[in-house]
C-alpha cells in the first residue's frame, strides 16, 4: 500500500488514513477487512497443522461434520486476530493524526520505530516468549478428543487464536511499525511465525529472529542519530 511522505524521511501507511468523504466507521471497517485478509496468508501455514490434528481428533464423527467443525475452528481462530485489528486501528489512526499535525513528532518516528524494534527483539529473547512458544507447540501436539459441537469447535479455534496472538506479540509489533499493509513485511513476519512454530528447533529460531530484530533496531537508531 502506498504511503504519504512525512517529515523525518519516512512514509506513513495510507491504511491509517481516512479517505476524502469517508466516515471514520467506514475507514475502520476497511482497515479491519484488510487486516483480516492479510492475516489469512500470514498465519495459515502455521495454523494448517493444528487444524489437521483437530480434524483427525474428530474421527468418530462423519466426514461432512468433520469438515464443518474444522472450518468453524479456523473461523474462531481468525476471529481473534480480526478482533486485534479492531483494537489496533483506533490507536494507529490517533497516532497518525498526531504525527500529521505535529512535525516534530513525525520527525521522531524513525527513532521511535527503532526503539520498538529493540523492545520487540528483546522480547523474543525472554523466558516469557519461550513459555508462550512452548504453550503453542504443546497445543499443536495435543491430540485430546475435542467436543464434537459447533460451540466446542469455535472455542477450540478461539483458544488457539489467543495463544497465537500472545506468542506473536513481538512480531506483530514489528509488522505494525515497519509496514502494516506492506507485502514484504507481511511475508517476513509470516515466515518468522511459521519457522518458530513449526521448525523442530523453534525456540532457537525465535531467539535468532529476536537477534535480527534487535540488530535492525540498533541500525535504525544509529541512522536516526546520524551515526550510520
Amino acid at each position: 500500500m502506498a504511503g504519504m511522505p512525512m517529515p523525518g524521511g519516512w512514509d506513513m501507511s495510507m491504511a491509517w488514513m481516512r479517505m476524502p468523504g469517508q466516515t471514520w466507521a467506514a475507514a475502520a471497517a476497511s482497515f479491519v477487512w484488510m487486516w483480516a485478509v492479510m492475516m489469512v496468508p500470514m498465519m495459515l501455514p502455521s495454523l494448517i497443522p493444528m487444524l489437521a490434528r483437530y480434524r483427525r481428533a474428530l474421527g468418530r464423527c462423519g466426514r461432512a461434520r468433520r469438515e464443518v467443525l474444522t472450518a468453524v475452528a479456523g473461523t474462531g481462530y481468525f476471529a481473534v486476530w480480526t478482533a486485534l485489528g479492531v483494537v489496533v486501528y483506533p490507536l494507529g489512526a490517533a497516532l497518525a493524526a498526531v504525527e500529521m499535525r505535529l512535525p516534530p513528532i513525525a520527525r521522531a518516528v524513525p527513532a521511535a520505530v527503532g526503539v520498538v524494534l529493540l523492545a520487540a527483539g528483546a522480547l523474543q529473547l525472554t523466558p516469557w516468549k519461550a513459555r508462550q512458544l512452548a504453550c503453542c507447540r504443546r497445543e499443536e501436539a495435543d491430540s485430546r478428543p475435542p467436543a464434537i459441537t459447533v460451540g466446542g469447535a469455535w472455542t477450540h479455534g478461539a483458544r488457539l487464536g489467543v495463544l497465537c496472538v500472545r506468542c506473536c506479540l513481538a512480531l506483530t509489533a514489528v509488522l505494525l511499525v515497519v509496514g502494516v499493509m506492506d507485502l514484504h513485511a507481511m511475508f517476513a513476519v509470516g515466515a518468522a511465525v511459521t519457522l518458530e512454530r513449526l521448525a523442530p528447533a523453534g525456540e532457537r529460531f525465535a531467539r535468532a529472529i529476536g537477534a535480527v530484530v534487535v540488530s535492525a533496531g540498533v541500525l535504525l537508531l544509529a541512522r536516526a542519530a546520524g551515526l550510520a
